[in-house]
């Protein structure tokens, strides 16, 4: 159990890395990376970015619980 809560709590910590380093800043948007200001693509843009933010919270959240479950177990 301990080694399986383990493993889970790797692929959360680098899932969590990856959605935070994919998210730009509030005032430049996805659509800066790409070119730059274009509002079609800022627009488009906005999907990506508020599933991003979802899956960023979820992945803290699933961290958080394991690692409060692992210190409990030990």
């Amino acid at each position: 159990m301990r080694i399986f809560l383990m493993i889970i709590q790797v692929i959360a910590c680098l899932i969590l890395i990856g959605s935070i380093l994919l998210q730009s800043g509030k005032s430049e948007g996805l659509s800066s990376a790409f070119g730059g200001g274009a509002q079609l693509m800022a627009k488009q843009s906005r999907g990506f970015d508020g599933l991003l933010a979802k899956v960023t919270k979820i992945a803290a959240v699933l961290f958080i619980v394991i690692a409060i479950a692992l210190v409990a177990i030990q």
